[in-house]
């Protein structure tokens, strides 16, 4: 997430303010957004270079509606943030944007005050581009490692490794428990239209009946994106990666977001031929969540966490 010059601070309204209303800041209306609002601030994300999935307005929205706000300036929307909650303890905080043409005037910092308090009492995360860090330290955020986000023509094994299947909707309740020890939070219906959206297309592993990974791969404005990509070892991690660059042409390519603390994670992106394009920071504003980070090498997404 950039806000570039903004820096916010921690509000002092309380998680009592009712989300979607409009507080009026100045000559800044904040309001929750609709879906179609969203989609316009999708085109902004992907003007920033963040390669959005082309479909990923319709699986963020409805993961917490209330929870993505807007900043308009005599009706013309020029600020967004997204706050979204999870549970009663986890939220995750992304698409802190500006329009180019409002930059420096205080909006974004007034957007984000104004939305904040949708968090309530609970631990927030985000992924911040390391020039920002020091902008969010000051709102009380503190750092926790890296995602290196790889990219590339994939090289693939060219064999299908055994006991990797095609999600069906029989696996959805297993792989919805697997998603909840690698995850803050229990998330089954965002999964749940992760593994079925247009486009998706997502692989789980199985051993003795068990699951022991999966991951979604999906088409973007560049390329594809892999992500999540959860798996219990490096071989079910090569696996599922294989599994999901299968049907890619030999010219296609693939990103996805590595944290960097998982070397198995980082062995697999430079094995397959990828190479670092960008790296965001994941900070959190209380204790950092205890999940499965062992599972993780693939992260579902910089904007939902």
């Amino acid at each position: 997430m950039n806000p570039r010059d903004e820096s916010p601070q921690p509000s002092s309204a309380g998680p009592g303010s009712t989300p979607g209303a409009v507080s009026g800041i100045g000559e800044l209306a904040v309001s929750g957004a609709s879906l179609e609002d969203w989609h316009l601030v999708a085109r902004w994300a992907a003007d920033e270079g963040w390669n959005p999935g082309d479909d990923d307005v319709a699986c963020y929205h409805p993961t917490d509606p209330a929870g993505f706000f807007v900043g308009r300036v005599g009706g013309t929307i020029v600020s967004a943030v997204s706050i979204v909650t999870y549970s009663d303890r986890y939220a995750f905080l992304g698409y802190y944007l500006v329009h180019p043409l409002h930059r420096r005037k205080g909006l974004g910092l007034a957007t984000w005050q104004a939305a904040f308090p949708h968090a309530g009492d609970r631990v927030v995360g985000l992924d911040a581009v390391p020039a920002q860090q020091a902008t969010y330290r000051r709102a009380g955020f503190t750092a926790v490692g890296e995602n290196i986000r790889y990219g590339g023509r994939p090289a693939r094994s060219g064999t299908a490794a055994p006991g990797v299947v095609s999600v069906a909707p029989e696996h959805l309740d297993a792989i919805a428990a697997y998603d909840r020890e690698c995850f803050p939070a229990d998330r089954r219906d965002f999964v749940a239209r992760w593994l079925t959206a247009a486009g998706h297309r997502a692989y789980t592993r199985l051993r003795d009946g068990r699951v022991t990974g999966y991951g979604v791969i999906r088409p973007a404005l560049e390329g594809h994106r892999i992500g999540p990509l959860f798996a219990d070892t490096p071989e079910d991690a090569d696996a599922l990666f294989d599994a999901l660059t299968a049907h890619l042409g030999p010219d296609e390519v693939v990103a996805f977001d590595v944290p960097e603390a998982r070397k198995d994670a980082v062995a697999l992106a430079a094995a397959r031929g990828l190479e670092p394009r960008s790296v965001t920071v994941r900070m959190y504003n209380g204790p950092a969540p205890e999940v499965g980070a062992e599972r993780m090498f693939g992260v579902t997404s910089l904007e939902l966490g």
